[in-house]
Formats: structure tokens, C-alpha cells, sequence
């Protein structure tokens, strides 16, 4: 690809036990995606790169809930109005976003998938309902401006969203109950404002779609996006991505549905520049 960068090779496989007679192989990894600040330093703890995230990978079974979580994200030197497109992974350009994307989730095969971006000014934590299948959109930074093919998902309708499969209502109370100064709020609208946001936020849904099948080894419970207020402080943004992260974990399909009960290489992933 473009910018030539590769993940190291990883067994990243879960066993994954079924109520009833459906069984299949799953993981138990999830993955969050950030753009701009504050996303990607509120996500920096999840990242497996030792460059990005200097301290040590915090994913791992993170919070003993039985989940491996793994972050990945551009980063900005000279500051976002100096380099708006970002460097590295996911950088803010409509090729890059889409071959990263497949890459990455081709190797993590994510039981869920939340993607993040920065909103509107303030402090809020904006949860979008869906993202639209577009076929036009605003021009990115670097040519050639639009995503080819124009509409990505050439299986749905165009201009017609794909809906968040996130406990949204509960993200919303839970974040809202949290203290933060943070407002959360659920954007019912799908529109997520045909830029580079909504075309993450779609490709997330579109993976959960193509994997909603308990018995897809590749099997995604849920998948949604986030605009984050650019005003947002680090600190309580991070907060607000764990307090998301756990209570997505907690409508992850349990007795009843899908259960982790066992983990092969949770700490295979590491990437390289």
C-alpha cells in the first residue's frame, strides 16, 4: 500500500462456546480506531506500538474482563492545521482509511468495533445512529480527493445508512452519569456529515454486517462511531472511551449468546514501522 506500512504476523485466535447447538471460532478482540485530538491520544493506551504508546500496551484482558483491545490511529507532527491527513495508521485520506481498515480488521477480526473522530466544538460525546452509503463526498487532502469506488459498499443501497449496533442509550447515560463535563448525546439523523468520519463510521458498520452471524468465524456483535467535541480534554476523553469500552463489553452476546472461555496468542499483535 501507499504508505507501506505492515503488521507483524499474529495468531489472534479466541475459542468462542455457543448456547444451543451453534458453535464457532471466534476472537475476543476488540478494536478501536481513532483521527484527529483528542481520539487518538484517548486510545493511545490500547496501541500495541511501541512507538506510539511508549508506556506499554494496556489491552490485554483489559480490566480482567476477558477482552484484548487494540487501538489504531494517525499521528499529526506539526499539529492537525499544519498536517491535517496525519501520518501512520488510518491517516485522514480516503484510500489509506479503506486499505488499513480491511488489513487491519482482516488480522484482528474484531468481536466488536468502535471508531472515533473528532466532532463539533465543545465537550460532548456525540453517538451517531448510522452512517450513510454515500456516493459523493467532501474532498479529502491529497489526490485523488474521492474514495474509488465512490459508494464503498457496492452490496447495500446507495445513500442509505447502515445502523450502530452499540448500546448507544446506555453509552449515552453511563458517560453522561460519569461526572465529566462531557455531554453525550445520540445523533439520530445518519448524517455523519460525508467526510472522512463517515466514511470510517460506515466502514465499521458495514464489517459488522458482513459478520453478524454467530457461526462467521469472524463473528463482530457490534459496531459504532463516535464524534468527539474537539474542545474535549484529554483526560476526560480517555474516561469517556473507557466507560464506552466497558459498557459495550457488557452487551457483548453472553450465556445465551457468544462467551469467551478461552484466549491463543492475546499478545501476538505488535506493529512496526
Amino acid at each position: 500500500m501507499r504508505s507501506g506500512k505492515t503488521l507483524a504476523a499474529a495468531s489472534l485466535t479466541a475459542v468462542v462456546a455457543f448456547a444451543g447447538s451453534q458453535a464457532a471460532a471466534a476472537t475476543n478482540n476488540i478494536m478501536l480506531v481513532g483521527y484527529w485530538p483528542p481520539t487518538n491520544e484517548m486510545l493511545r493506551q490500547f496501541s500495541t506500538s511501541s512507538t506510539q504508546n511508549p508506556g506499554g500496551w494496556k489491552g490485554e484482558n483489559w480490566g480482567g474482563l476477558g477482552y484484548n483491545v487494540y487501538s489504531f490511529f494517525p499521528e499529526f507532527p506539526g499539529g492537525v492545521d499544519a498536517n491535517p491527513k496525519g501520518n501512520g495508521d488510518f491517516e485522514v485520506d480516503y484510500q489509506d482509511t479503506s486499505e488499513d481498515f480491511w488489513r487491519i480488521t482482516g488480522e484482528v477480526k474484531p468481536v466488536a468495533l468502535l471508531t472515533f473522530s473528532r466532532g463539533d466544538f465543545g465537550s460532548n460525546w456525540e453517538i451517531e445512529a448510522g452512517a450513510k452509503n454515500r456516493n459523493r463526498w467532501i474532498n479529502d487532502y491529497q489526490a485523488p480527493f474521492q474514495p474509488s469506488p465512490r459508494a464503498p459498499d457496492a452490496g447495500w443501497p446507495v445513500n442509505t445508512a447502515r445502523l450502530s449496533t452499540l448500546p448507544t442509550t446506555a453509552i449515552m447515560d453511563n458517560v453522561n452519569a460519569a461526572g465529566l463535563g462531557i455531554q453525550a448525546y445520540i445523533d439520530t439523523s445518519n448524517n455523519v456529515g460525508g467526510f472522512l468520519s463517515e466514511y470510517l463510521a460506515y466502514h465499521g458498520m458495514w464489517y459488522q454486517g458482513l459478520h453478524a452471524s454467530l457461526t462467521d468465524p469472524a463473528y463482530c456483535a457490534m459496531a459504532g462511531h463516535i464524534h468527539v467535541g474537539i474542545n474535549t480534554p484529554t483526560a476526560a476523553a480517555t474516561i469517556a472511551a473507557e466507560i464506552t469500552l466497558r459498557t459495550a463489553i457488557a452487551a457483548i452476546p453472553g450465556p445465551g449468546g457468544a462467551m469467551v472461555v478461552g484466549v491463543a496468542g492475546m499478545a501476538g499483535l505488535r506493529r512496526r514501522r
